[in-house]
C-alpha cells in the first residue's frame, strides 16, 4: 500500500512517500511556522521524484496532534483534501505516538515531550514491547515539574524525545539525574518517515480513519480561546 504522510504539527516540516514498510522517500524542513507556503510543494516535489502521482496513492495520513494549533489544522486540511479530491483512504496518527516510535525499542521508558510553553510540556509515556510501543499513560499538558515526578516513582531509565528537550533538558536532568537520557539529535524532532511506518502498520490492520469525522488532538484550549472565554464570563 502506497501512502503519503503529511507532518507539520510542529515547525519541523515532514512529507514521506512509503510502500508497505518501505520508505520510497522522504523530506523534513525546518521551516519556522510556513506551512501553508510549503507543504504542497513539498507534497508535488516528493511524488516527483518518486515517479508517483496523487492517482497512485492508496491512502494519506498525517499527524493528528497535539502541537501546533495552526500547524496541525494546515495539515489536517491539506490531508483530508488530497484524500477526499482522489478518493483515498485517510490515517491520523497522534503526533506523541510518532515522537516515541523514534526510539522504539530502546530499553526503559520512552517519553516525547512537546514544549507546550507556559513551563508545560504534552506528552504521553511509553515502553516498548515485541510489537512495537505500549501507551502507558493519556495524553496530557502537564507541568515539567510535575511530569519528572511522576517518571521518577517509576525507577527506571528515561529517554527523552521532542522539541520540549531544547527548552527543558536541565530541568529533567537534575530532578532524574542517572534515570535521565536524550535522544540524539538525528532522533529528536518529529519525522513524517517515521510518521509513515506507523501508517503502514494500520493500513494492513484496516485500522482507517473517517474522512468526515477525523478530528485534531489538542489536549487542552488555544490561548485566544481562554481569553475569550474569559471576556465572556466578565461580560
Amino acid at each position: 500500500m502506497i501512502i503519503l504522510s503529511i507532518d507539520s504539527s510542529t515547525p519541523v516540516a515532514g512529507i514521506a512517500v512509503s510502500d508497505g514498510m518501505q520508505l520510497r522517500g522522504e523530506i523534513t524542513l525546518n521551516t519556522k511556522n510556513t506551512h501553508s507556503e510549503k507543504l504542497m510543494p513539498l507534497v508535488q516535489q516528493l511524488l516527483e521524484e518518486t515517479d508517483l502521482t496523487v492517482k497512485d496513492l492508496d491512502a494519506v495520513a498525517v499527524t493528528q496532534g497535539p502541537g501546533s494549533f495552526t500547524g496541525l489544522r494546515i495539515g489536517m486540511a491539506t490531508a483530508k483534501g488530497l484524500a477526499q479530491g482522489a478518493g483515498k483512504q485517510l490515517i491520523a496518527v497522534p503526533t506523541l505516538d510518532c515522537l516515541a516510535y523514534n526510539l522504539v525499542h530502546y530499553p526503559g521508558i520512552i517519553c516525547p515531550i512537546m514544549n507546550a510553553q507556559k513551563k508545560q510540556v504534552y506528552t504521553a509515556i511509553y515502553r516498548s514491547t515485541n510489537d512495537g510501543l505500549e501507551r502507558l499513560s493519556d495524553y496530557q499538558a502537564i507541568a515539567v515539574e510535575q511530569l519528572a515526578e511522576q517518571l521518577k516513582a517509576l525507577n527506571e531509565d528515561v529517554w527523552f524525545v521532542g522539541d520540549g528537550v531544547a527548552a527543558f533538558a536541565d530541568v529533567f536532568a537534575e530532578l532524574l539525574g542517572a534515570y535521565c537520557h536524550f535522544a540524539g539529535g538525528h532522533q529528536i524532532l518529529p519525522r513524517a518517515g517515521t510518521l509513515a511506518m506507523l501508517a503502514a502498520k494500520r493500513a494492513e490492520a484496516q485500522q482507517f480513519d473517517d474522512l468526515y469525522q477525523a478530528e485534531l488532538i489538542y489536549i487542552r484550549k488555544s490561548e485566544a480561546e481562554v481569553q475569550w472565554e474569559a471576556r465572556q464570563q466578565n461580560q
